[in-house]
């Protein structure tokens, strides 16, 4: 209509009232002020008594301003309604990830779909095993996998993910990158992940993964949690394959012991595998003034680590008792101090909470009263309400740290058990570091670059506390 306008082919608009021009009054007085008068055309709203023709058009700023406030106040309240059912767990979006199906009885509620969750499960298992997202690629199309975009075409008719029949076969890897990192596969609802600022922008803005609000237990998982952790703890580090497909074992276990920074892997066609080394982030990114080099040959790591795995395994195989005493007796000192600080902590937490309650009730009197506008009332309890979310996750995260202290006993076990299942270690891998090792810090040598002096390493052990975490 906008075309056939400029092109002089209308001479007249009629519309039912002014909110069916436009509710957005800039754009809306835009047309009738300039646009309109411009092209001769005439414009005319039944119900509001509107006519360009004529004088009585005062109030058509007015009244396109209500069209404008209607929308808005229609915007927040369908946001509150979504924000209280997000609150409760409940899913307020349309899509349903791959290896997931609605439920016929329950649409809130997600089903294993038997056709594709062995698929998910297979990206899973690849991307633990080392493999990455290029390889993982390849082996989908070797297998004849049909992408998540074709199933729903093929399924649905959608065109969701703009689906290309003539390549059926074809997972973008940001398509394998997404599932390998989402919590619903696990069992979980996951909600507040985008937003819109306003009402009048339709794109939608990401929310950091830390604010996301994720609900365990809700639906069946696809992945259990060993195979989730082995692939997040990967995810943690550099992801970049070598020319075989592997990814780096060590991403998301290596640090720097001094400064606490990632340690990542020195890759290049010019080098050999045994000349593959690992070096500090931070001397990476920032220089030698902030942290040093902290070099150590991959190879080298590999040996250090295999021959310390070997003699504590073969310890804990063949001495249970003493080995569950000493780590345990081990674990005690460091559990009672951090249970100590954590339930410091959680107190205060706990009053602030209460305290936010107080605050919003008290607000929300003064509304009811008219001591305070709507407008004021709805901006305090926002940053009120918030600071609370953030206050009830932080006690969430305190809590989940005591209930891992707690456990200390079931992990010096469960360690134990698998050194009874591997009994003859013949190299590191994914598995094996999941099984037996929590992080390894790697000390500068003592005489920085030098050829004949190694590097101190520290490895913490799964049943281990370990103090550097938070750094």
């Amino acid at each position: 209509m906008i075309d056939d306008m400029n092109n002089g082919l209308i001479g007249t608009i009629i519309t039912k009232d002014l909110s069916r021009l436009g509710r957005d009054y800039l754009k809306t007085g835009t047309y009738l002020e300039i646009i309109f008068p411009q092209n001769n055309v005439r414009y005319i709203a039944i119900n509001d008594g509107v006519d360009s023709e004529t004088d009585s058009n005062e109030f058509i700023g007015i009244r396109n301003y209500f069209n404008d406030y209607y929308a808005q106040d229609i915007s927040k309240k369908i946001r509150s309604v979504k924000t209280a059912a997000m609150n409760r767990g409940e899913r307020t979006n349309g899509s349903v990830p791959y290896g997931y199906m609605l439920n016929p009885d329950n649409p809130k509620q997600y089903l294993v779909n038997p056709e594709t969750a062995p698929i998910v499960k297979r990206i899973y298992e690849l991307s633990a095993a080392g493999y990455g997202v290029a390889k993982i690629q390849k082996i989908l199309e070797d297998d004849k996998a049909i992408s998540p975009a074709i199933y729903l075409f093929q399924k649905y008719g959608s065109l969701r993910g703009k689906p290309d029949p003539s390549r059926p076969y074809n997972w973008p890897k940001r398509t394998i990158r997404r599932m390998l990192s989402n919590p619903e596969y696990l069992g979980a609802t996951v909600c507040g992940k985008t937003y819109s600022k306003s009402n009048k922008l339709k794109k939608r803005i990401s929310v950091p993964r830390s604010e996301w609000k994720i609900f365990e237990n809700t639906q069946e998982p696809i992945v259990d949690r060993k195979l989730w952790d082995m692939v997040q703890k990967k995810f943690d580090g550099r992801k970049k394959a070598n020319k075989t497909g592997l990814t780096d074992k060590y991403a998301g276990y290596l640090y720097c012991a001094e400064c606490g920074a990632r340690m990542y892997i020195n890759r290049a066609k010019s080098l050999k595998e045994t000349q593959e080394c690992y070096t500090c982030g931070t001397y990476q990114t920032k220089g030698s003034h902030h942290c040093s080099y902290h070099y150590i040959r991959a190879v080298v790591l590999d040996e250090l680590v295999l021959n310390r795995l070997r003699e504590i395994t073969a310890f804990a195989r063949e001495n249970p008792a003493e080995f569950y005493e000493i780590a345990k007796s081990k674990a005690e000192k460091e559990s009672k101090k951090l249970i100590k600080i954590s339930k410091g902590e959680i107190t205060a937490v706990q009053k602030r909470i209460t305290e936010l309650d107080g605050i919003i009730r008290c607000l929300y009197e003064d509304r009811v009263a008219g001591r305070i506008t709507p407008e004021r009332f709805e901006l305090l309890v926002s940053g009120y309400e918030q600071e609370q979310a953030e206050q009830k996750q932080k006690l969430e995260n305190l809590n989940n740290e005591i209930s891992i202290q707690g456990t200390r006993d079931k992990k010096i076990s469960e360690f134990i058990e698998s050194a009874k299942k591997y009994i003859d270690i013949t190299e590191v891998t994914p598995e094996i570091l999941h099984a037996f090792i929590k992080r390894i810090n790697i000390h500068e040598r003592a005489i920085p670059r030098s050829q004949k002096c190694g590097n101190q390493i520290d490895i913490y052990y799964t049943f281990e506390a370990d103090e550097m975490l938070s750094v």
